[in-house]
């Protein structure tokens, strides 16, 4: 939890972002290559933006490759 606290604080500081979703998927029902392990998703989001489901969705609404980030 300690890396997930680090990320947030730096996506308010950086990004601005207004709002947090964090989900965490554990187990091969999740759909996870690995059974035994435990990953966090970190959404950063901000008034007007179309929330999680564009994660899900594979649409992304901000223009910037992963590697900037």
């Amino acid at each position: 939890m300690a890396p997930t606290g680090r990320l947030e604080a730096s996506l308010h500081r950086l990004y601005r972002a207004a709002g947090i979703n964090l989900g965490m998927s554990m187990g091969e029902a999740t759909g996870t290559d690995v059974a035994s392990h435990i990953h966090m998703h970190v959404l950063p989001h901000w008034p007007a933006d179309t929330n999680f489901v564009t994660a899900i969705g594979e649409t992304r609404v901000l223009p910037e490759t992963l590697s900037k980030t």
